[in-house]
């Protein structure tokens, strides 16, 4: 039975190394860059390889022979490389990659034969062509070291749509309670509560959120020194077409690899950079701080719709918290704009119709829950 089920199993590697083969084959023959052609015939020679080690092992079970043809998706997927070019189709390439990636992990032949490491290597270079769509030039290689280039605008959206959350999830609780025809003392009340709630909760789901970022960040840098140290060379050659992939000239990038991995202080940083698009020094910020700025921020949003309760009651209290409401989601509107590229007045309505639209929901919920209640 466990003959059997190797039999399987190696075939079905086999059929997807015979797929790869075939696409980058076809990603090759249709890329008019010879930088990035040149790095599609390497991965698809590289896939040739596995597919010949499957056949191997096919053969030490009795199968002699297999010559499997192309799947139908690497076939259509390879027919619209070809009809549209590389470019339609890198991102599911890279999608699939990107799945696949553990797919020898478990298999102890595989992982003997270092198809997981090369399986990880086809991944991001594959995404790094994904990422730049036709290649940058060779002067532009300062600008090459990662993905999180865009960290301020990044903060700025992360402080608009925090400080949004707050408001609009303790506008429409503060509404709905209101709806039920609650004393100015109990709105109070349940405000201050959604707003303590809330925060602690987005504060502790950004702590575990960045302290999970942080430990996939060491473990993929743990990996990629213990690939260094085992296989320096063929580390060399992944960044050398990674760098191809994304548009330098196969001396230049040879040059450069050479290079940044001569100094062994810098290399695994380098790897990590490139490869994985971590900043080793950062991986990720700090987990107290992103849960304090979390904390911060929903309970600023939130402080708003409830602040007039602490002052008034009755329907006074509730227009004012509405309109009060209303000022600072417009204002977040026009914040949202800033990294939308969306004209600031139709954020800025857009926002308000949001809220507005949120608090009547519950206002009319807790009418509804307060009429039954009374009953």
């Amino acid at each position: 039975m466990a003959e059997i089920d190797d039999v399987r199993r190696f075939r079905t590697n086999l059929q997807g190394e015979v797929d790869g083969e075939t696409v980058y084959g076809a990603l090759a023959d249709a890329e008019p860059d010879p930088n990035l052609a040149a790095v599609y015939r390497k991965l698809a020679s590289v896939e040739g390889a596995h597919a010949q080690f499957w056949r191997t092992r096919l053969d030490r079970q009795g199968v002699k022979g297999v010559q499997l043809s192309p799947s139908l998706r690497a076939r259509a997927t390879s027919w619209l490389a070809r009809r549209f070019g590389p470019t339609f189709v890198l991102p599911a390439i890279a999608a699939g990659e990107a799945h696949d990636i553990d797919a020898y992990d478990r298999q102890p032949d595989a992982v003997a034969g270092g198809l997981p490491t090369d399986e990880r290597s086809h991944a991001r270079i594959i995404e790094a062509a994904a990422s730049t769509g036709r290649g940058v030039a060779g002067p532009e290689v300062a600008v090459l070291e990662g993905r999180h280039r865009g960290a301020g605008g990044n903060s700025l959206r992360a402080a608009v749509l925090g400080a949004n959350d707050g408001l609009v999830s303790n506008l429409s609780l503060v509404m709905g309670v209101a709806g039920a025809s609650a004393a100015a003392h109990a709105v109070l009340l349940a405000g201050i509560a959604g707003l303590v709630a809330g925060s602690c909760s987005m504060a502790m789901g950004e702590w575990l959120s960045v302290n999970s970022s942080r430990e996939l960040y060491k473990k993929q840098i743990g990996t990629e020194a213990q690939e260094l140290e085992q296989s320096p060379e063929e580390e060399k050659e992944e960044l050398v077409l990674i760098y191809q992939a994304k548009g330098l000239p196969e001396g230049q990038a040879k040059a450069l690899a050479e290079r940044l991995l001569s100094d062994k202080s810098t290399a695994l940083d380098t790897l990590a950079r490139e490869e994985l698009g971590i900043d080793p020094d950062a991986l990720g910020g700090s987990a107290w701080g992103a849960a304090t700025a979390s904390f911060f921020l929903f309970a600023f949003g939130a402080i708003f719709p409830v602040a007039p309760f602490a002052f008034m009651s009755g329907w006074t209290a509730v227009g004012t918290s509405l309109a009060l409401s209303g000022i600072v989601l417009a204002g977040i509107g026009i914040g949202t704009s800033l990294f939308t590229g969306r004209g600031a007045l139709f954020s800025a309505t857009r926002q308000v119709l949001i809220g507005y639209i949120a608090a009547i929901i519950t206002f009319s919920v807790g009418r509804l829950a307060g009429a039954v209640i009374a009953g």
